[in-house]
């Protein structure tokens, strides 16, 4: 069995601020982590590698310095690893940025599962998985909560609604997006941190001449949305006590205030 993950080096969103005369993000100084949806899909790969002896490789997009992340994944246990980066690349939205990991996976080829992080929390968008599983034309389930290995070619997976859970049987090559519930991240080795921080770079880059894909479709231009202005949400907090002779007089009254703004 051969694994691909999609990995995305983000900024800790715990220590992300905004510039208020620019309205972007301030990066400079925040540290970077692997997205933690990223993280659970990573380790549902490697445990089906320790059950299944399975091939697992770890696919980033992004600048030089998302190798960190690469190489973290390396740590913990992923047997490969590639970075997609050119500056052809620079300001693809969702739907550019699935158009070059798909072609990427495309390059790399002989997978059987692809493994996505339910959404990115700098975007929260949760649009790239399920795009490329459609440039891809493969089977999909989002949201999973746990899989099982039927045979060689059937996983049953368990997917996660807010409605309840869903069962299904599908035959791969398949894309499935994790959540949170699916695991628990195991942390690099001392052996995989010394070997992968330390030695020589032994990631992969590729590059647009590297993949098949149209430059009409990628970056900036090729992007059919982006963002305009990020901001910090302004909270105006106010309190009102409420007084009464009896609890019946503050209920009524709390019962009032409610309805006068339509919470109720």
């Amino acid at each position: 069995m051969n694994i691909i993950v999609c990995l995305k080096q983000v900024p800790d969103t715990n220590e992300v601020k905004i510039n208020q005369e620019t309205g972007t993000l301030i990066r400079d100084g925040v540290p970077s982590i692997i997205n933690p949806d990223d993280r659970n899909a990573l380790e549902a790969a490697l445990q089906l590698k320790d059950k299944e002896n399975a091939k697992v490789t770890v696919l980033s997009m992004g600048p030089m310095q998302a190798k960190e992340a690469l190489k973290e994944a390396l740590s913990m246990g992923a047997d490969e690893a590639y970075l997609v980066s050119d500056r052809k690349f620079g300001g693809s939205d969702t739907w550019a940025t699935a158009t070059i990991l798909a072609a990427a996976i495309e390059t790399i080829g002989d997978y059987d599962i692809v493994f996505c992080g339910r959404q990115a929390i700098d975007g929260d968008t949760a649009q790239v998985g399920p795009e490329i599983a459609e440039f891809l034309d493969l089977a999909q389930v989002t949201y999973v909560k746990d899989i099982k290995v039927k045979n060689e070619k059937t996983l049953e997976v368990s997917r996660f609604t807010e409605y309840g859970d869903y069962i299904y049987e599908v035959k791969t090559p398949v894309v499935l997006t994790a959540i949170k519930e699916l695991n628990e991240p195991r942390y690099p080795t001392i052996k995989g941190l010394l070997k992968y921080f330390t030695e020589e770079d032994n990631i992969k880059t590729l590059t647009f001449d590297d993949l098949k894909v149209d430059e009409t479709q990628i970056g900036l231009k090729g992007s059919p949305t982006n963002v305009k202005r990020s901001f910090v949400p302004v909270k105006n907090k106010t309190s009102e006590i409420l007084e009464g002779d009896t609890v019946k007089d503050i209920t009524n009254l709390l019962v009032m205030k409610l309805s006068e703004v339509n919470l109720i």
